[in-house]
């Protein structure tokens, strides 16, 4: 019974597997291709293909490659409208990429970790790690979670990273957790915080929090940017970050969104009455 329950289990794996990776091939995948690259035999990735097709997560389209179906689609919007951010602040993350031009995200902090709810590509394609809508990983080498961690009760964070080692998920990944705790220090300090090719390499991103009703950070926004433009924009891109936050904070405070005026410096969240 066991033995079945585990086979039952390991297809299902395999089968969420190809789900995942005939989404990201985004109409390019074919069955020969899936097979090489998730390590499965060929027949097996037919056969869940066909599964996949039934069921109506995947379609087939003309000349053997594979692509998302209605289902999948149809859990997308479910994820969608359950983690995704309201119209108000989407129009803020709108309003970010609009001025910067970069990639920008907004993340939303929820039940003890931080989520990506939605992003916007920047003009030029940048490739940063595996980052998708849903992504909760690799808190202490993001921006967006370190711009959050920084202003959570130190216990909290400490009761987060107990016991949890520190991936090293580049050279220059910070992975010491007394480190890490005076990142979140000097983050806390200036209102912002960076990832400095901490995720992914030739790769800088700025992240700021912003705060509810009750005084804890709600989410970030986050910008990220080639190493070599994040040098010669970095004081306007952390100003055009900032901006954003103070914006969703006072949006969740007062149920109002209001755009500043062009010459007002931005606010830390301590400053949004």
């Amino acid at each position: 019974m066991g033995e079945q329950r585990t086979t039952v289990l390991h297809t299902l794996e395999r089968g969420l597997q190809v789900l995942e990776a005939v989404a990201a091939a985004d109409g390019t995948a074919t069955a020969k291709v899936l097979g090489r690259q998730l390590g499965i035999k060929i027949g097996t990735c037919y056969h869940l293909l066909r599964t996949l097709v039934a069921s109506g997560h995947v379609v087939r389209l003309p000349g053997g490659y594979y692509d998302v179906g209605p289902k999948a689609a149809s859990l997308s919007r479910h994820l969608q409208r359950r983690s995704g951010p309201s119209p108000e602040l989407a129009v803020i993350l709108t309003r970010l990429h609009n001025k910067t031009r970069e990639t920008s995200y907004i993340s939303g902090w929820n039940h003890g970790t931080l989520i990506l709810q939605h992003y916007i590509s920047g003009l030029h394609t940048l490739s940063v790690g595996n980052l998708d809508v849903g992504y909760t990983g690799h808190m202490h080498a993001r921006a967006s979670c370190k711009a959050v961690l920084a202003f959570l009760p130190e216990e909290q964070v400490a009761a987060m990273f107990a016991g949890v080692p520190l991936e090293a998920v580049t050279a220059h990944t910070i992975t010491d957790f007394d480190a890490l705790t005076v990142d979140l220090a000097t983050s806390r300090r200036r209102g912002y915080a960076l990832d400095l090719e901490e995720f992914s390499d030739g790769v800088c991103c700025v992240s700021a929090p912003f705060f509810g009703e009750n005084g804890m950070p709600a989410g970030a926004f986050t910008v990220s940017v080639p190493q070599s433009r994040f040098t010669e924009r970095r004081s306007w891109l952390i100003a055009e970050v900032r901006e954003a936050a103070a914006m969703a904070t006072g949006l969740l405070r007062t149920g109002r969104l209001t755009v500043p005026s062009p010459d007002a410096p931005p606010r830390t969240d301590r400053e949004v009455s």
